[in-house]
């Protein structure tokens, strides 16, 4: 659950610079929101699938942006950042759990 909170709020975040967006973006508690998620009640093709529509709506997100969009900087949890670089936050936070598991449970 927390691979799609967090997508879902990184892609909002690349939106918003996307659009020109000047206000700044808080930052999230991750812990907050995974003790909110109720993820131990849902079952795990569930989860899956719910992971596989956001990827691919962020997917389209990206494919509609610009060479110039990608440019774009605003400023999320206090620090500047481009469309372009929350692209590739997205794609590394799942990297990063990615190997926490193969390297924890497998």
């Amino acid at each position: 659950m927390h691979l799609i909170d967090a997508e879902r709020i990184f892609a909002y975040r690349a939106l918003r610079i996307s659009r020109s967006d000047t206000t700044p973006l808080p930052g999230f508690d991750e812990n907050d929101y995974v003790g909110m998620a109720n993820a131990n009640d849902s079952e795990f093709e569930s989860l899956l699938s719910e992971f596989e529509t956001v990827r691919e709506a962020t997917i389209s997100l990206f494919a509609s942006f610009t060479d110039i969009d990608l440019l774009l900087l605003g400023t999320a949890s206090n620090a500047s950042v481009s469309v372009r670089a929350i692209g590739y936050i997205i794609l590394g936070h799942e990297l990063h759990h990615k190997n926490i598991i193969l390297e924890r449970y497998l």
